[in-house]
């Protein structure tokens, strides 16, 4: 990432402010594994393109200057997924508004159970980063709109 982009990026927590060794821990107890890419190498299977998270199968491909609401939402797109679509997805893992939705409230759980993040910071993080919901804030849509999301996650045993 050239410095011009830097400065224009958002100021969000990176994978590389937080122990990478967590952040792998708690992939993997959804059957996912993180990897680590190099500074400024492309970043396998990034949908939106450096430094965003990217994935394939169940592998999620992260920079220390990808932001972790990216790596959270990327790799909980292939945590709501069964495992027979999980092993197809490849960049683009997104079927459906409700897998979405799911994805979005998701990342959001699991942000608290990551050291350093927490689910306040993660939903400033997405304010910040530019994720947008019909309430004004992401913490409003959480606390107020996502009971769709809530329920289909509690339906498939996700929550």
């Amino acid at each position: 990432m050239n410095t011009a982009t830097a400065e224009a990026e958002p100021q969000v927590t990176r994978v590389g402010d937080i122990a990478f060794n967590d952040a792998a821990a708690l992939l993997a107890r959804h059957a996912l594994q993180l990897h680590h890419v190099a500074d400024g190498a492309p970043i396998p299977g990034s949908y939106w393109g450096e430094p965003e998270a990217g994935i394939i199968a169940s592998d999620v491909y992260v920079r220390n200057d990808t932001p972790v609401h990216s790596m959270l939402h990327e790799a909980c797109h292939l945590i709501v997924l069964p495992p027979e679509r999980r092993a197809l997805v490849h960049t683009d893992a997104t079927d459906s508004v409700p897998e979405e939705d799911a994805t979005c409230y998701l990342q959001i759980v699991l942000a608290e159970q990551l050291p350093g993040v927490g689910s306040a910071q993660l939903m400033a993080d997405m304010d910040a980063w530019g994720y947008t919901y019909r309430l004004g804030s992401t913490r409003a849509w959480f606390e107020q709109d996502a009971e769709d999301a809530k329920a289909w996650l509690i339906e498939r045993g996700l929550l």
